[in-house]
């Protein structure tokens, strides 16, 4: 009995018989329309995602079976908190807040990536991922949030599998996003009016001087390293010498 596999990579309910999947399925002689239509249904939960997709094929009878990998842990982060992005400075910004019901219902989507032997240990790898991408877990930063798992505060909801969270609760996640994200737009302001008056204040001194003063006044290196001048002595002509 002789197998073929195909891989593709496609968006999430969006499968079609168009390039890449229709042409490599088209010499393995099986309906590329049903095909087209079970990899749809499988993938339907991820939608506006790329989804790794393998469909391993009999051929001599025909018969087909899919397989579907999971994206990225921080890109069903970013679908759950409905961001396109992540924090540039997650140390500095919050950009959204999960529910523990999202972050267990991510883990469970990744549990055969995941390293952690339990499913506490595995929820608490997929917080630790939050905290690099500036998303808060029950409004708690990732340390609280895993320290808070190590207590057993959400051992009822680990434990049951709760995957879904109430009309009313997405309501408040999205005002917490929303709020969360006009404090980060009005912080940067801050900071960016911050960095301003350093250089202004500044601006006969060297590229370093005035770096060690922004770090000094708490402005992240995101937001003054473009506004730094260009360093005097690292762009001075080179001995003679060393010129080509």
């Amino acid at each position: 009995m002789s197998k073929e596999t195909v891989e593709v990579l496609i968006e999430g309910g969006k499968a079609t018989a168009a390039p890449p999947l229709g042409p490599a399925l088209g010499p393995m002689g099986v309906n590329i329309g049903q095909v087209v239509g079970d990899i749809n249904k499988k993938t339907d939960s991820f939608k506006g995602m790329q989804v790794p997709v393998k469909v391993i094929i009999d051929t001599e009878t025909k018969e087909y079976e899919i397989t579907v990998g999971t994206p990225p842990a921080s890109a069903l982060i970013k679908k759950e908190a409905g961001v396109k992005k992540g924090s540039g400075t997650p140390n500095q910004d919050k950009v959204a807040d999960l529910a523990i019901e999202q972050v267990i219902k991510i883990a469970k989507m990744k549990e055969d990536a995941l390293l952690g032997k339990n499913n506490k240990s595995k929820v608490k790898e997929i917080i630790g991922t939050c905290d690099s991408m500036g998303i808060l877990v029950e409004g708690l930063d990732a340390r609280d949030a895993i320290k808070a798992v190590n207590e057993g505060k959400f051992d009822s909801e680990i434990t049951s599998g709760k995957t879904e969270i109430s009309a009313e609760e997405q309501k408040e996640l999205d005002a917490e996003k929303k709020k969360l994200q006009e404090e980060m737009v009005t912080k940067r302001a801050e900071f960016e009016a911050k960095a301003k008056a350093v250089l202004a204040a500044n601006e006969k001194k060297s590229r370093s001087d005035i770096k060690a003063k922004m770090i000094e006044e708490g402005v992240p290196s995101a937001i003054f390293e473009p506004m730094l001048p260009e360093d005097k002595k690292a762009t001075a002509a080179a001995p003679e010498g060393d010129k080509k």
